[in-house]
C-alpha cells in the first residue's frame, strides 16, 4: 500500500518554524509533524508539550536520521549551520526541505548536492513563492509577452530588526542580503529566465555597535541581452516590499510581493499602452503549499523544484555580492552550467491560511521584527 503522508522532523525551532512552517504543516493533508530538533533543555520540554511530538537535541540528530519514524526534514537553523545538518540528513537517505539560502558558500552547496546524490533523498529549497498564485500568474504573463521584452527589475525589501534577534549578530550571512535579498534574486532570475553576468554592491553600517554587517545594501546586477536589475535591502528601515518589472511594451508593479500571512494579498498592477489592470490575489497558506508540493514529490517519486541546483545558483550570486561589498568593485560571473526549472502553473496551491501564534506565544524565541 502506498504511503499517504510524509512524516517531518523540524531542525531548528526558531520563529520561522513555530510561526510559519508548523502552522502551514497543519494545512497539508499529505504531511504531519513527527519530531523536532533543538538545543534541548526547558525550551525542548515546553515544545514537546506544545506539539505532542518527541524532541531531540542537535547532538542526537544521527539517531533521528536512522529512525523509521521520520521521512523528511525541514532545516531552519541559522544559515551558517545548514551544512552541518544537511549533509548527514541527505547522506542518511532522508528527504530535505532546506530554508534559503541553501548554504554560505559554493563549496558548501556542492557538498550538499553530493550528499543528496550519495543518499538518494529528495532536496528542495524553500522558495514558497514558487507555489503562490500571484507570483506564478506574473511569470505566466511575462512568458506570454504582455509587457514585451524585459528591460529592468527594481525592488525594495526592508524591515526594522530586533537587535536581540540572532540575525543581528551573524555577520554577512546572517544579515539582510542573504536573508532578504534571496527573494528578489530568485524572482528576478526566474522572470528573466537567465543568470547575471556581473554584480556590484554598496553597503552602509548605520549602527556598527549592534550590527556586524552592512545593514543597508544596494545591489546592481547586469544580465545579458542589455538587462539590468537592482534591489535594496535593509535591517534598519520601515517595513516595505515591492518590485517593478519594466518591459518594452509595459510594466508590472507588485506590492506586497515577498510577505506571507493571513492578511497578505499579493497585488500586481499591469500597465501597458492599451490598459492599466490590477490583479489582487486572495491570501493563501504559502508554507502549506510548498510542504504539500514537496510531499507530493516524495510520495509520487517526482523531482522537486526549486531544487538544490537553483539553491546553488542563488548562493553563487550572494557570494559575488559579498565579494563586491568587501572589494568595492564589480564581480564578474561565468556562465552557469545550466538554468533553473522555472515557476509552473501546476505547482500553485491555494490552501487557506493557517492560524499562527502571536510573537508573545513563541517558545524561547526573540522575534525578528521590533
Amino acid at each position: 500500500m502506498q504511503k499517504k503522508t510524509v512524516k517531518y522532523a523540524v531542525v531548528g525551532m526558531g520563529q520561522i518554524a513555530q510561526q510559519a512552517f508548523i502552522p502551514g504543516l497543519s494545512r497539508a493533508d499529505n504531511s504531519e509533524l513527527a519530531a523536532f530538533v533543538s538545543s534541548g533543555g526547558e525550551k525542548s520540554d515546553a515544545l514537546e508539550k506544545q506539539y505532542n511530538v518527541p524532541g531531540y537535541r542537535y547532538e542526537d540528530l544521527d539517531q533521528l536520521i536512522a529512525s523509521q519514524d521520520v521521512d523528511a526534514f525541514y532545516l531552519a537553523t541559522p544559515n551558517e549551520r545548514h551544512i552541518e545538518h544537511a549533509v548527514p540528513i541527505l547522506e542518511g537517505g532522508k528527504h530535505l526541505l532546506i530554508e534559503k539560502p541553501m548554504a554560505t558558500s559554493m563549496e558548501e552547496c556542492e557538498a550538499i548536492l553530493a550528499a543528496q546524490k550519495k543518499g538518494g533523498g529528495k532536496l528542495m529549497v524553500a522558495y514558497r513563492l514558487h507555489f503562490e498564485p500571484g507570483t506564478v500568474d506574473l511569470v505566466e504573463r511575462v512568458k506570454k509577452g504582455q509587457i514585451g521584452d524585459l528591460v529592468s527589475f527594481n525592488s525594495t525589501f526592508s524591515q526594522d530588526v530586533n537587535l536581540n534577534n540572532h540575525r543581528a549578530k551573524g555577520g554577512f550571512w546572517g544579515g539582510p542580503v542573504p536573508d532578504m535579498g534571496a527573494y528578489p534574486i530568485n524572482v528576478m532570475c526566474n522572470l528573466f529566465a537567465s543568470e547575471p553576468v556581473e554584480v556590484s554592491a554598496v553597503g552602509l553600517k548605520t549602527d556598527p555597535e549592534h550590527f556586524e554587517f552592512d545593514d543597508r545594501v544596494s545591489v546592481t546586477l547586469r544580465f545579458s541581452d542589455n538587462r539590468l536589475a537592482h534591489f535594496f535591502v535593509s535591517y534598519s528601515s520601515a517595513g516595505h516590499d515591492s518590485f517593478t518589472l519594466l518591459g518594452t511594451q509595459g510594466s508590472a508593479h507588485v506590492s506586497p510581493c515577498y510577505q506571507f500571512g493571513a492578511s497578505t494579498r499579493i497585488k500586481t498592477i499591469l500597465q501597458t499602452n492599451q490598459a492599466r489592470e490590477s490583479f489582487e490575489f486572495e491570501p493563501v497558506e504559502q508554507f502549506g503549499g510548498e510542504i504539500s508540493y514537496f510531499s507530493q514529490c516524495i510520495l509520487h517519486n517526482r523531482e522537486p523544484g526549486p531544487d538544490g541546483w537553483e539553491g546553488l545558483l542563488d548562493v553563487r550570486i550572494l557570494t559575488a555580492i559579498e565579494q563586491s561589498l568587501s572589494s568595492g568593485r564589480p564581480v564578474s560571473l561565468n556562465a552557469a552550467e545550466r538554468g533553473r526549472q522555472g515557476l509552473k502553473k501546476d505547482q500553485v496551491f491555494t490552501l487557506p491560511p493557517a492560524q499562527v501564534p502571536d510573537d508573545e506565544q513563541l517558545i524561547g524565541v526573540q522575534p525578528l521584527a521590533k
